[in-house]
């Protein structure tokens, strides 16, 4: 029997009637940052927060493995040091993807030189003629960039560095030398690179040509030719994506959450271990469980990254979960809130664990990705060979494009 008007207006009263009711309170100065957020952000991007903060927690409640996506100029604004080191440090972040910029440009410091807040509107031909380079409304002397240049230079010349590698083992080699330097210059805080290499946490940049450590390569590369050996294995290197990916999947607690800042390419070089298990390899999987992202991008436009994880799991990038009651995008600057929410997520006591360690476990969930691979050779042989005699394309569902 068809409802009537009546019993559907009468259960879409009894679902409103369930929906959590705004309840905001008086600020007193002594509430804890969990009842803030509780109680005075009922709503709009307010809301968006408070939604990402019970998120952030659920990660943890359920004992998810966090991949963490970084991209923009984090380390200049020091992004790392409030937030990212201490999430680390508590074993929070499971792995990191960034951009090879936010690792450079961290060096800065550790060699000694100041970013410095700076007029955003003072004149970029002054500052030129200055030599001081701006990021928006940071600003630092010209020579720290030449100086970052001959650190990195002279690293990617030893030894250890002279074979074929995927970036998390450049970057897990990088922060073992960096280490070293911080603790003979005395350096009070630690780098991004050493403190992942102490806690065994992978770095993964998705487009390392793009940064500046890499542009040193090259310079390396011409001016030392075979004698020079260092290589980026891009092909390894996003398969290990979905081999620490799956192995979190099938260890631990078995739930993936990804917390995406900015979006960029990390975001994707993350979410698309996913699809090349279950769309490439044929190894089933479920997507990311927890998706919490915080961005300023309109989510409108087609870009990446912006796209809500609805578009994503059209992707097989993130579950039915995550879709239906794990995913909220905050449309605001990362500098803007996540202090705030990292602050009201360390606050509780129980908001630590025992450090994944993954580098430690890399080649084994390599081998572990292998297996199930080779489980299914043999149909994967059928999906390597194409012919166009094969394809029989029906006119009509081509005649909107094709005049």
């Amino acid at each position: 029997m068809a409802k009537t008007p009546s019993n559907s207006k009468k259960n879409l009263r009894a679902h409103y009637s369930g929906a959590r009711k705004a309840d905001p309170r008086p600020i007193t100065g002594k509430e804890t940052p969990a009842e803030l957020l509780a109680h005075a952000f009922s709503a709009y991007v307010g809301r968006q927060e408070r939604t990402a903060f019970e998120l952030m927690r659920r990660s943890m409640e359920v004992d998810a493995s966090i991949f963490l996506t970084l991209s923009g100029a984090m380390t200049p604004a020091g992004l790392h040091q409030s937030c990212i080191i201490p999430l680390i440090e508590k074993g929070i972040i499971s792995a990191l993807t960034t951009t090879g910029a936010n690792l450079y440009h961290d060096a800065h410091r550790i060699i000694g030189h100041a970013i410095r807040e700076v007029n955003p509107n003072a004149g970029d031909l002054q500052y030129r003629l200055a030599r001081i380079i701006r990021i928006y409304d940071l600003g630092f002397w010209e020579e720290a960039l030449l100086d970052t240049d001959r650190l990195f230079s002279a690293l990617l010349r030893r030894p250890e560095f002279q074979r074929k590698m995927t970036t998390p083992e450049f970057h897990y080699l990088l922060g073992k030398n960096i280490a070293a330097i911080e603790k003979q210059l005395g350096v009070k805080q630690p780098s991004l690179l050493s403190t992942c290499y102490k806690h065994a946490v992978p770095i993964f940049v998705g487009a390392v040509q793009d940064g500046s450590i890499f542009l040193n390569a090259v310079k390396l590369k011409r001016m030392l030719g075979a004698e020079f050996k260092f290589e980026i294995d891009i092909n390894d290197d996003v398969y290990w994506m979905s081999a620490i990916q799956h192995y979190c999947r099938h260890h631990f607690n078995k739930k993936l959450a990804i917390w995406i800042l900015g979006g960029g390419v990390p975001k994707n070089y993350t979410l698309q271990g996913e699809p090349l298990l279950d769309q490439i390899l044929g190894v089933p999987t479920d997507g990311f469980d927890i998706d919490v992202q915080f961005c300023v991008d309109p989510v409108d436009n087609g870009a990446l990254s912006s796209c809500p994880a609805g578009e994503g799991h059209t992707w097989g990038k993130v579950s039915i979960e995550a879709v239906e009651a794990g995913s909220m995008y905050v449309h605001t600057d990362v500098t803007a809130v996540f202090p705030w929410l990292t602050h009201a997520l360390l606050s509780d006591s129980k908001m630590k664990r025992k450090p994944r360690r993954l580098m430690d476990v890399m080649q084994e969930a390599v081998s572990f990705l292998d297996a199930d691979v080779k489980k299914r050779h043999k149909s994967l042989l059928k999906t390597i060979d194409w012919s166009p005699d094969e394809q029989k394309p029906d006119p009509e569902e081509h005649e909107t494009y094709v005049r």
